[in-house]
């Protein structure tokens, strides 16, 4: 008799986010060198755009280490002088009272100094602002892309997304998933997840095996 599966869970699993857990590749390096050289940024401000899944959170939690950057709230301002980082900031497009606290940040910092990063999907002409005076001084902002992944970056992704949920795929895992998964960040985040699920539903190891299974049934 075949044992029935085990129902699995949404765990929490900690993701690392520090400077030695961001692995570099010709994707990445021009957004890395960027927040290595903040403190040269010539307004005070610079927007890093990528998709999902990209290492944009990651890089805006090692610049805020080294900037000593608080994130942004919508409901107060940040103390005089502090540096501020804003993720997701497509995400307030569209939200008149968030792009009105935003928009008050800006001129705040303006007075006061402090440096701003902000993160996002698509650029803001692209993102539906509604505030004309807010989408002015962001379309002004020096951008910075993360390129989409070739194989080595990928990989990492893959390598980082197991490891963050304390998985040990079997060696062939990744060079399969590499040949055969859909070429994205947000994909790699997917099918880790994917092959996590049914590892534990299964009672099974993570090999190419169910490497491909998953990969053949999208309702995995």
């Amino acid at each position: 008799m075949t044992p029935p599966e085990q129902l699995p869970f949404d765990l929490p699993f900690r993701t690392a986010q520090g400077r030695g857990d961001f692995f570099v590749s010709p994707a990445n390096a021009a957004a890395l060198a960027c927040i290595d050289s903040w403190a040269t940024w010539t307004q005070g401000r610079y927007l890093c755009l990528g998709p999902q899944g990209s290492g944009k959170s990651h890089l805006a939690h090692i610049w805020q280490a080294a900037s000593q950057a608080v994130p942004w709230t919508p409901k107060t301002l940040p103390p005089d002088g502090a540096n501020v980082v804003v993720e997701d900031l497509d995400h307030v497009a569209g939200h008149p009272a968030l792009e009105d606290h935003l928009f008050h940040t800006f001129n705040h910092m303006a007075h006061t100094g402090g440096t701003i990063l902000f993160t996002a999907q698509v650029a803001p002409d692209r993102a539906g602002f509604g505030l004309p005076d807010l989408l002015s001084r962001l379309q002004t902002l020096p951008t910075i892309a993360i390129d989409h992944p070739d194989d080595a970056l990928l990989g990492a992704v893959l390598t980082k997304h197991f490891a963050d949920r304390q998985l040990a795929p079997a060696p062939n895992v990744i060079d399969y998933l590499l040949r055969n998964m859909e070429r994205s960040f947000a994909g790699a985040a997917d099918i880790v997840a994917r092959l996590d699920a049914a590892a534990l539903a299964q009672k099974r190891a993570i090999t190419r095996a169910l490497a491909a299974k998953v990969m053949a049934d999208p309702m995995t």
